[in-house]
């Protein structure tokens, strides 16, 4: 792992804790839109970058600002103590979590090395990408791949995530106070 990598995980980490330790509501908002800021370099450095870029938007972006929103519309008690106190079981579980985990990073492909398994020789020409550029036109009738994967390969999935942003548009507008139900 690069050092740039372990960094980068570290501070993942530590926001994420953070976040889960912070009393004060605002101070756990900021942190977690630090980590969303974390989360999305790390998708950029794993060569994911439309991942990345919608956990740019929407994590650190429309999640945070949404968040902020709320807490200026609503009242914020006031909290003595800085940080909330910790559950010795919910640490264990994480603990022993975490633990798996790092058993099995060991055995995970470094990025970029040519013995992953995408990379490999003869998988290339077995990826679902050759299939859907192939086959798209006689499996959907559709010219245009993207729009084929989209709306018949991965239709569900694509109106599940259409359902989740109208939801997040609603919840906007309440929070805003600036519902346009006619």
């Amino acid at each position: 792992m690069s050092p740039f990598a372990l960094t980068l995980a570290v501070f993942i980490l530590l926001t994420a804790v953070a976040t889960a330790l912070f009393r004060d509501v605002l101070s756990a908002i900021v942190v977690f839109g630090a980590y969303s800021l974390g989360m999305a370099i790390l998708y950029t450095y794993l060569l994911a970058p439309d991942v990345a870029m919608t956990e740019a938007a929407i994590g650190a972006g429309v999640t945070t600002i949404l968040l902020l929103l709320t807490i200026a519309r609503t009242s914020r008690p006031p909290t003595d103590q800085l940080f909330e106190r910790i559950s010795v079981p919910a640490v264990v579980a994480v603990g022993a979590f975490v633990l798996v985990l790092m058993t099995l990073l060991p055995e995970m492909y470094a990025v970029g090395t040519q013995d992953a398994p995408i990379w490999g020789a003869g998988v290339l020409e077995q990826t679902p990408s050759l299939y859907y550029l192939q086959e798209t036109y006689a499996d959907t009738g559709a010219q245009n791949a993207v729009s084929a994967v989209l709306a018949s390969y991965r239709g569900f999935d694509t109106f599940g995530e259409a359902v989740v942003v109208f939801a997040a548009g609603v919840a906007v507008l309440l929070v805003l106070k600036r519902e346009v139900f006619t």
